[in-house]
C-alpha cells in the first residue's frame, strides 16, 4: 500500500518502547517517503529527540488526561494520516484510531477488535520475546526487514546535560561509574532487596567504583534504603528522561531489575547485568550480550506482582554473585577501552 502519512501508536509502557525499536525501523523502511508520525504517552515523547533507526518525522506527545478521550482522538486526527498501525493490542486504541477517521488501520487480531481494523495479522503462537513479538506484526504485514537492532544513541546535548548533573552532585570525571535502578513498574516481586543492593553498592565503593542509582519518583523507598547502606549517588526522582539518558550514557555498566530503565540502558549501549525473579527473561530480557541473573526455583516465572511466599526467586541470587558480575564486566569494557 502506498501512504503519504504513516502514524504509529506506540506502547504505553517504556520498556516495550524500546524493545519496538527494531519494528519501527521496519516501518520507516517500508514507507520510506512517507511522513511518519509516533503517538506515545508524553513522558516517553524524548527518546525520539535522540538518534534512532526508527527516525520519525514527528512525535505526537498524548498526556494521560488524552488517553481514551475526545482529546486524544482530536490529536490523532490532526496528523491526517492515510494509515495507522498500532503496536498496542487493546480493543480502546484500535476503536479510537477509527473515531479518529484513519482510512487504514493495521494491527494484531485480539481483544475483540477485528472488526475495527482494516487489517489484522494473528498474534504469533507460544512465547516469543517481546521485541520479536512487534517483528513479527511487521512481518505479518510484509514490511521489509531492516538492520536495526534497536540502539538509542545520545546526542550530544543529551551526553553534556548528564555529566552537568554528575557534576553537580559532587562525581569527579574519571570514576567509573555503575548505573542502578531499583524500581520495577509492575510490582513490588520485581525488586531484588535493598539490603542486597545496598551491600554490592558498598562492596563497589571500596573499589573506587561509584553507584548512581536512577528511577522513578515511586522507587524513592528503595533508594533511601540503599543510601543507609552505602555511599551512593541517589537521583531517584531527579532526572527528566532526556537527563536519565544523559545520565545513563556516562556510566561504564547498568545493574537493573527488569524494567523499563533496563531495556534503555541496553539500547543506549551499556553492558547491562539484570535481574530477573517472576519474571520471563524469555520474553523481556535485553536484547544484546548481557548479563542475566536468576535463581533456579520451582516457582518461578510467576509473573505475580507480589509473592505469596517468601520471596526466593530473588533472595536466592547473592550480592557476591552481582558483585562478581558487574566486575567482570568493568573488566571487559576497560580492556576493550585501552585495545582500541
Amino acid at each position: 500500500m502506498n501512504a503519504d502519512r504513516v502514524l504509529v501508536r506506540l506502547p504505553n509502557w517504556l520498556g516495550d518502547i524500546v524493545m519496538a525499536l527494531p519494528a519501527l525501523a521496519m516501518v520507516r523502511a517500508g514507507f520510506p517517503g512517507a511522513h511518519l508520525t509516533f503517538a506515545l504517552p508524553a513522558a516517553f515523547a524524548p527518546i525520539f529527540a535522540e538518534r534512532t533507526d526508527a527516525a520519525p518525522d514527528a512525535v505526537l506527545a498524548l498526556k494521560e488526561k488524552d488517553q481514551g478521550r475526545r482529546s486524544e482522538i482530536a490529536k490523532l486526527r490532526s496528523v491526517h494520516a492515510d494509515l495507522a498501525i498500532l503496536l498496542t493490542n487493546s480493543f480502546g486504541s484500535a476503536w479510537i484510531v477509527r473515531r479518529a477517521r484513519i482510512r487504514e488501520r493495521w494491527g494484531y487480531r485480539a481483544n475483540l477488535r477485528r472488526a475495527l481494523l482494516t487489517r489484522a495479522v494473528r498474534r504469533p503462537g507460544g512465547r516469543v520475546h517481546q521485541a520479536e513479538y512487534y517483528r513479527a506484526l511487521m512481518s505479518g504485514l510484509d514490511l521489509p526487514k531492516a538492520e536495526s537492532i534497536g540502539r538509542i544513541v545520545a546526542t550530544a546535548q543529551t551526553r553534556a546535560r548528564g555529566r552537568a548533573l554528575l557534576e553537580r552532585v559532587g562525581m569527579r570525571e574519571g570514576t567509573p561509574i555503575v548505573g542502578f535502578a531499583p524500581g520495577a513498574a509492575y510490582g513490588q516481586a520485581k525488586r531484588w532487596p535493598p539490603q542486597r543492593a545496598g551491600e554490592v553498592a558498598r562492596q563497589l565503593s571500596e573499589r573506587g567504583i561509584a553507584v548512581v542509582l536512577v528511577g522513578a519518583a515511586a522507587d524513592r523507598d528503595a533508594g533511601r534504603a540503599i543510601e543507609s547502606a552505602a555511599p551512593v549517588v541517589n537521583l531517584i526522582g531527579r532526572t527528566s528522561l532526556s537527563e536519565l539518558i544523559g545520565v545513563i550514557a556516562a556510566c561504564e555498566t547498568f545493574l537493573s531489575n527488569d524494567s523499563g530503565a533496563m531495556h534503555l540502558a541496553a539500547a543506549i549501549g551499556l553492558p547491562v547485568v539484570a535481574i530477573f525473579g517472576p519474571t520471563n527473561e524469555l520474553a523481556t530480557a535485553p536484547e544484546g550480550e548481557h548479563d542475566v541473573l536468576t535463581a533456579d526455583v520451582f516457582c518461578r516465572p510467576c509473573m505475580l506482582r507480589d509473592c505469596p511466599i517468601d520471596h526466593r526467586c530473588m533472595k536466592r541470587i547473592s550480592a557476591e554473585r552481582v558483585v562478581e558480575t558487574i566486575l567482570h564486566r568493568l573488566n571487559l569494557s576497560t580492556s576493550l577501552r585501552t585495545s582500541s
